[in-house]
């Protein structure tokens, strides 16, 4: 009798890990996101009109805030924080205005996937961060697009979404 209590609760233990572990991988692909979207708002910035600049501004404060936090995040989960590329690999030109808004709604867009697989990978305190970041990217990507999707966050959305940002070597 007693070792049927023992087993269930290693298989308990053996769920919370993977529950962990999950989180921590979540959270690191969200750390990861942030960081490619600080490198993006530079180069948003530097061909964004007069106009929007302070939007973009705000924007990069915000995704630096929430790089730091996801910095610590990953630490409280027992991680190493992922260190920011030297560079990341543009998904198209971003070489007038045009393009660097909708560069701009591209960045808010991955970075709503990645807070998506946050707030189902976390719980309590974390889920709801991650929920908020969710709505933040998406309210942005909204005021950079002039439009909204049906459900921010998800990759089901939108035919047009290209590839991840990718470091460069």
């Amino acid at each position: 009798m007693s070792g049927s209590g023992g087993a269930g609760a290693a298989e308990r233990v053996r769920a919370a890990r993977a529950e962990a572990s999950a989180e921590l991988t979540a959270a690191q692909a969200a750390l990861g996101a942030e960081h490619a979207a600080v490198y993006g708002y530079g180069v948003v910035g530097g061909r964004v009109r007069e106009e929007r600049r302070a939007e973009a501004r705000a924007a990069h404060d915000a995704h630096r805030a929430r790089r730091d936090e996801l910095a610590r995040t990953v630490r409280d989960l027992g991680g190493r924080p992922e260190p920011a590329a030297a560079a990341y690999a543009l998904p198209f030109p971003v070489t007038d205005p045009e393009s660097a808004v909708r560069f701009a709604a591209e960045l808010e867009d991955r970075v709503a996937g990645v807070y998506s697989d946050l707030v189902r990978a976390a719980g309590g305190e974390r889920r709801h961060a991650a929920a908020q970041a969710l709505r933040e990217a998406a309210v942005r990507a909204v005021r950079w697009r002039g439009g909204s999707v049906a459900f921010p966050g998800l990759a089901e959305r939108s035919a047009t979404t290209t590839a991840p940002a990718a470091p460069t070597s």
